[in-house]
């Protein structure tokens, strides 16, 4: 069986073979990975992962008590490394933001995040932190919807954002898909805490896109119950259009009335 485990409570998502253990969702393990040691939650069972994939990755026990304390002691010592990460940064000029760093679960290695528009140059930075910590330093680059995910936050749906709740990977968005929509092109009302396009403006894309296609443009001519018209709007999610007459008479058909009628003109 092979399951995908997060890594780093940062959704870094491994394949690892769960050998004779019994695992579900959200149970704690201790993963052998590429990297050390590390600790994980299972994030799904997955089919369709050959196991000679993940033979470099390999579950060797569920978390114990003494396991967990262990966890709790690295989040506390990653905090003060991180201090020392920031402070040798800012020694150096470096043009990046410090995200976050994260030891793996026998602190031979230490994670470093970080968000940067350009290419740093980090040699100097790695020599010194390796000397000052005593453990291998790996700096990882990572966009600003991965560092929402990483802190969180209240989206202005009033709920937590869901790269942070339940997103396991990021889709692409366009301001096309906010077209098909008719939201408002507002760039500063369509963008998450990220800067980017929310995420959620994807989930309904398709539904928008499947009950318009059999649909004229707006603009165009329709058949109605009660004549020919122009229509004016499409309302998706009620699945109605508004028609206009020609005489400043505006009604509202079902989406449903708009393509039977045309059928029936055929």
């Amino acid at each position: 069986m092979v399951v995908a485990v997060m890594l780093r409570n940062i959704k870094d998502k491994v394949y690892a073979d769960s050998g004779c253990f019994s695992l579900r969702q959200n149970d704690k393990v201790i993963v052998e990975t590429e990297h050390g040691v590390e600790a994980g939650t299972v994030y799904e069972e997955v089919e369709g992962v050959l196991k000679n994939e993940s033979t470099s990755n390999k579950v060797l026990r569920k978390m114990t008590d003494d396991d967990k304390k262990k966890v709790i002691e690295n989040e506390a010592k990653s905090l003060k490394a991180q201090s020392v990460v920031l402070g040798k940064v800012k020694n150096y000029n470096l043009d990046m933001k410090l995200t976050c760093v994260r030891y793996i679960f026998d602190r031979s290695k230490l994670f470093v995040y970080y968000t940067s528009e350009m290419r740093v140059d980090f040699r100097k930075l790695i020599k010194d932190l390796g000397y000052v910590l005593r453990t291998r330093i790996q700096m990882v680059q990572i966009g600003v919807r991965d560092e929402s995910k990483i802190f969180g936050g209240i989206g202005t749906c009033g709920q937590i954002l869901c790269c942070r709740n339940f997103l396991k990977d990021f889709n692409s968005v366009t301001i096309d898909m906010a077209k098909e929509q008719n939201l408002s092109l507002n760039t500063t009302k369509l963008s998450g805490l990220c800067g980017r396009l929310m995420c959620c403006i994807s989930y309904e894309n398709e539904a928008y896109k499947n009950i318009k296609k059999n649909l004229p443009k707006i603009g165009k001519t329709v058949f109605t119950p009660d004549g020919k018209a122009r229509l004016v709007a499409i309302d998706c999610i009620k699945e109605i259009v508004t028609v206009d007459f020609g005489n400043k008479t505006l009604k509202i058909f079902t989406i449903e009335q708009i393509k039977n009628t045309k059928v029936k003109r055929n």
